[in-house]
């Protein structure tokens, strides 16, 4: 069943094209009665967890949250009606704006709803409230106005800056990081998901736990029966806190790495039947997953959301000449990525190291896809994998400016427009995957008996078949195969060949 617009859809999308240049960001996410079977089933697969996503919602204006922020001593982070705050620095007054349409589409892709942004002109943000004692101020104003209950910083910010901006304003502060790893708790299903992202929360929470009254009181110290045992400070509340904290961390770490050990094995075992592997990397919500889907049929969920995918998904796939290789779709990297994150996921992203190719996806119809493609090399260099070819696909192309496609196109050398949405250039795509991809090193001709058909099988899958035949006394192969496998056909190669 196609859905219609409601009419509050339509002004939506009519204030989008009258007003192009404001702050609204361009990939927010879109309601999910908008999606339909007839129209994007074919495309995307089957989304066995948009449902499941849909069935919960937030409701605005229902927060019992403490207006003093000092009362609370753990709070847990729910944001409703938030302001937007963000230092300019450096580069163009465009470029600051980009990143605080950003942040707005990651505030709403966190069930938040944006009131209000501001940008401060400054050499570098202040030391102790981010952006200066008076607009500090001027803040707090525009946050009785509006009635926001949470401002959120275009920056990480020092564990000062959140107290000292907080006792101003009066509301919750947050930053960009806790904003990030707030989507990836949403979002993350798998176990081990699950447990790199908990571990970039515990990093990202120990320096800046807070205590407040008795939790800063002291225990009582060691000993069982008094007396003189007892003497000596104890240890606060807080100190506790933070060493439980640290046991937390270490057992995590311990977890995250017998699960490397699984996936280990099983890139080795890709490895040993010579196997090739190709990684999607990428922006969020450039189309990495829509593209996967449309390469291998893969079901992965697909939404107009940042980091709506968190969970790498490798899938089997064949190129036009035959040859099997597998395609791994990786988490979706931002601006100024939270290094908690990047530590926490680097096992991971190890899959983009340990690749053979890697597919870069960029938003063709992002308002900067030359920020988005940098700050992806820029993670990709952090996790060691300068090394790796690369492919850049610029998605979207149905929605793109032309010219912009053509100056992606003759910047990056080695690059096709494609469209995952509408399968523009995915043949285009595919055949330069084939081209791409290493080939074995051995050109043979052997005619195997019928008795070792096991051969046969093996040099379809671990190698490339030129051309077969089938004759009275066996399999005429030629083919290109690695060194392995062509000792084991040796024995079959006719003496002409030879």
């Amino acid at each position: 069943m196609t859905s219609s617009s409601s009419p509050s859809q339509a002004a939506q999308r009519a204030f989008a094209q009258n007003n192009p240049e404001g702050l609204r960001a361009d990939a927010l996410m879109e309601e999910d009665v908008a999606w339909s079977f007839e129209i994007d089933g074919e495309r995307d697969g089957d989304q066995f967890d948009r449902s499941e996503r849909a069935a919960l919602r937030r409701v605005a204006g229902l927060s019992t949250e403490l207006e003093d922020v000092t009362e609370v001593e753990y709070r847990q982070l729910r944001l409703e009606r938030v302001v937007l705050v963000g230092v300019w620095t450096s580069g163009t007054v465009s470029d600051a704006e980009n990143s605080l349409a950003e942040l707005a589409a990651l505030a709403e892709t966190a069930g938040a709803l944006v009131l209000d942004g501001v940008i401060q002109r400054r050499d570098k943000p202040d030391a102790a409230t981010y952006i200066g004692s008076g607009k500090a101020n001027e803040l707090r104003d525009i946050v009785l106005d509006s009635g926001a209950d949470t401002v959120i910083c275009d920056g990480e910010l020092s564990p000062g800056q959140l107290i000292h901006l907080e006792d101003v304003v009066k509301v919750k502060v947050i930053d960009r990081t806790a904003l990030i790893l707030d989507i990836f708790a949403q979002h993350a299903k798998s176990r081990e998901g699950k447990a790199q992202v908990a571990l970039a929360q515990m990093q990202y929470m120990l320096p800046r736990l807070r205590g407040w009254g008795q939790s800063l009181s002291r225990q009582m110290g060691g000993g069982k029966g008094g007396g003189l045992a007892t003497r000596g400070p104890g240890e606060t509340k807080i100190e506790t806190d933070r060493r439980r904290i640290r046991e937390k961390m270490a057992k995590m770490r311990r977890e995250i790495a017998e699960m490397k050990t699984g996936r280990e094995i099983k890139r080795q075992e890709r490895r040993r039947n010579k196997v090739p592997s190709v990684a999607i990397a990428g922006y969020t919500n450039a189309g990495k997953s829509s593209l996967l889907n449309r390469l291998t049929g893969a079901g992965v969920l697909v939404e107009n959301a940042l980091f709506a995918t968190l969970d790498p998904t490798v899938r089997r796939a064949e190129t036009p000449s035959g040859r099997l290789y597998t395609l791994a779709d990786t988490v979706g990297f931002v601006r100024h990525l939270p290094h908690h994150l990047v530590e926490a996921f680097r096992s991971t992203m190890e899959e983009v190291g340990d690749s053979d190719l890697i597919v870069h996806v960029v938003d063709g119809a992002h308002p900067a896809p030359e920020e988005q493609l940098a700050a992806v090399r820029e993670v990709i260099r952090d996790v060691g994998a300068t090394g790796v070819p690369e492919i850049v696909v610029i998605n979207k192309a149905d929605a793109a400016d032309p010219l912009v496609l053509q100056r992606l196109m003759r910047i990056e050398k080695r690059s096709i427009a494609v469209s995952a949405r509408t399968g523009q250039g995915i043949a285009e795509l595919l055949a330069l995957i084939d081209n791409e991809l290493p080939r074995p090193s051995v050109e043979i001709e052997a005619l195997v008996p019928y008795t070792h058909g096991k051969l046969v099988a093996r040099t379809h899958t671990e190698g490339e078949v030129i051309s077969e035949e089938h004759t009275a006394e066996g399999t005429l192969l030629k083919a290109r195969v690695h060194e392995e496998l062509a000792a084991d056909l040796a024995p079959y190669v006719p003496a002409s060949a030879a």
